[in-house]
């Protein structure tokens, strides 16, 4: 496929053409899950038309900080990464395995309809942390049955980045502004003269069929260099970056320094950076019944490596006591030793966990400080 809209078969689309896009997925069965305007922040959900995307408005994001702002324009993606990640739809954060009755009868493995996404604005980093969790949850020696299932049936229009927010450092991490392999379609939203155009990238077969029905004209040199452009200018504009150094020797280097203390002094163990993070994939496991015994479920729900009782075990408590000894783990995990589990870095970039911070740590000040200290 032409990953890269040029040549004879370059499209754009306008605003008519965004609006079909979302209609033909819903005619093929998709359900389509896009950016939207919800309670004060742009939040991943359901989309009926393209006038549920929040066109006009973007975010302002620091340490701690997320506010929705309008924009002086109509762009439908003129945001950075809000509080939710693709995650929760391919791993959710609450998943039924097991339902039984007393007598037997009733015993079976849940198996649920598995829905069939079509994921509408995917940012490069996102992309990327899809490809994470398929390396992790889909490709290891034990596949996670689920996720297999809900990966297998995705669509995804991607959106290159012209715009990062103040807490993007995904260039710095290689995984965008430009969204790498993985999707269906890619679009590139250029503003000029108040009119909004979208340049399509088509990544797959299945992108090239929907293409296909969708009003389009082809877009001219001019418009394809200028939307490049945009994009390229946009990895020079990032709010933060990590240090250019090898992270996973440096945190082996430093899992001594008295900064774990520091940074500890600050943290509160609530889990918001795992939460909101689109790669982290821990679990845990709870059985319940009802109040005759007669039935009993089991249910699988994200879990934070920040909880004091993760790392229990039986007989000896927990392992990882102190605050700092459980942010090193996790951050010594997130850029470490992923590459040893997984040959990849655990983290995109995105700068969720630094937004969504109470008391405003940021992952790549902490890596910088290690680096100067080094």
């Amino acid at each position: 496929m032409n990953g890269h809209g040029e040549g004879p078969d370059a499209a754009l689309l306008d605003t008519a053409g965004l609006q079909r896009l979302i209609e033909v997925l819903l005619e093929r069965g998709y359900r389509v899950v896009g950016p939207t305007l919800r309670d004060n922040a742009i939040v991943l959900a359901e989309l009926e038309s393209a006038a549920d995307l929040p066109r006009g408005w973007g975010v302002d994001v620091a340490p701690g900080h997320y506010r929705v702002r309008r924009r002086g324009d109509e762009a439908a993606f003129g945001h950075s990464a809000g509080p939710q990640s693709w995650k929760q739809f391919l791993h959710p954060p609450r998943e039924r395995l097991w339902a039984g009755t007393r007598d037997g009868a009733g015993n079976e493995q849940s198996e649920e309809e598995v829905p069939r996404y079509a994921f509408l604005g995917v940012r490069g980093c996102d992309l990327a942390a899809i490809a994470t969790l398929d390396r992790v949850l889909g490709r290891s020696e034990y596949p996670d049955n689920s996720f297999v299932s809900r990966r297998r049936q995705i669509f995804v229009v991607a959106v290159n980045c012209t715009e990062p927010g103040g807490l993007c450092f995904c260039a710095s991490m290689g995984t965008g502004p430009a969204a790498g392999p993985g999707y269906d379609l890619a679009l590139t939203e250029r503003i000029e003269d108040n009119a909004v155009s979208y340049l399509v990238d088509i990544g797959s077969h299945d992108g090239a069929d929907v293409l296909a029905e969708l009003p389009r004209r082809s877009a001219d040199s001019d418009e394809i260099a200028c939307a490049r452009a945009d994009v390229e200018a946009a990895a020079g504009k990032m709010g933060r970056q990590m240090p250019n150094t090898d992270l996973r020797n440096l945190l082996i280097e430093s899992r001594e320094s008295p900064q774990w203390d520091e940074v500890a002094s600050r943290c509160l163990t609530c889990g918001n950076c795992t939460m909101v993070c689109p790669t982290c994939f821990c679990t845990s496991t709870e059985d319940i019944s009802d109040l005759t015994g007669d039935h009993a479920e089991r249910w699988r729900n994200w879990a934070s490596c920040f909880e004091f009782d993760f790392s229990f075990v039986h007989g000896g408590g927990s392992v990882r006591q102190s605050g700092a000894s459980r942010y090193r783990h996790w951050l010594t995990h997130k850029l470490g030793t992923w590459h040893d589990q997984f040959d990849m870095s655990g983290c995109v970039g995105c700068g969720r966990c630094i937004a969504w911070c109470p008391t405003g740590i940021d992952i790549t000040e902490e890596m910088n400080k290690m680096a100067d200290d080094d």
